[in-house]
């Protein structure tokens, strides 16, 4: 039997009863919610839930879950010559979901940025025969084994001509983005970089909901890995979190706002 976390999605093999913790809330980047940590089975989750669509360029969909649910986080399908991808994860993977992947040419591999978006992969995978790329250094926040899972290890890992994922750390020591080259380069950021609500820059965070920053170094060399990569077009983990051009300029000047903040005391 699959339960679902209430707070942050993730899925747990269960033999009848609820879990009695949840590991990924436990930790202070995410949070036990005040009432305490609440749980539901995936098949009463899919009936009270669907998914919604949305095309952003004629290569890139997202979907999302509504009524909203835990993170809230949206997840994309990448289509590539190659085979579709899958970035990011939500939890529910339902018959009308499966149905439109399917009619879109399955999926060839799913990739995500960090644990709180590993939700329900396992199921995702087995349903698509997708292999899961995640990286090495959040093993530790796999909560159900699965046969279709490889870590990767390294910076860079590359999914289909011009298309890679590049480990950017800061969130998670294995927080990644994904980084597309064609047609003046996109981004996949999840929020490994977050998207400030005027969509005119980004800031960087070690816990969101608990607001705890990260150092001045760690951006400093989020911002070296991204040196030279070119992105004109960035999306977040959240609707609306689209960067519609000049997104590399955008990120790096966000980047040296942040930085300077720290360093100098201007904020």
């Amino acid at each position: 039997m699959i339960t679902l976390c209430k707070a942050c999605g993730t899925a747990y093999e269960t033999s009848g009863s609820s879990p009695e913790r949840c590991d990924i809330c436990e930790d202070e980047r995410q949070f036990v919610p005040a009432t305490g940590q609440e749980w539901i089975g995936v098949d009463h989750f899919m009936a009270s839930h669907t998914n919604k669509w949305q095309q952003h360029e004629s290569f890139l969909l997202s979907l999302k879950t509504v009524p909203n649910f835990a993170i809230n986080q949206r997840a994309f399908i990448l289509m590539t010559p190659e085979g579709n991808i899958l970035w990011d994860c939500i939890a529910n993977l339902d018959d009308a979901t499966k149905t439109l992947i399917s009619a879109l040419g399955g999926l060839k591999a799913i990739a995500i940025s960090h644990p709180h978006y590993y939700t329900t992969m396992q199921d995702w995978a087995a349903a698509f025969n997708a292999p899961i790329y995640l990286h090495a250094r959040d093993s530790d926040w796999i909560m159900r084994d699965s046969r279709w899972i490889t870590l990767w290890e390294g910076d860079t890992l590359a999914l289909a001509t011009g298309v890679t994922v590049m480990r950017l750390g800061g969130h998670f020591p294995g927080g990644s983005v994904l980084h597309r080259a064609q047609d003046g380069g996109m981004l996949l950021a999840g929020d490994i970089l977050q998207v400030t609500p005027g969509a005119d820059a980004v800031s960087f965070m070690w816990s969101y909901p608990n607001m705890l920053p990260l150092s001045a170094a760690t951006v400093s060399d989020m911002m070296r890995r991204l040196s030279g990569v070119t992105f004109s077009r960035l999306y977040g983990a959240f609707e609306g979190q689209d960067i519609v051009q000049n997104a590399d300029d955008i990120v790096r000047r966000s980047g040296e706002k942040y930085i300077d903040c720290l360093r100098q005391g201007m904020c």
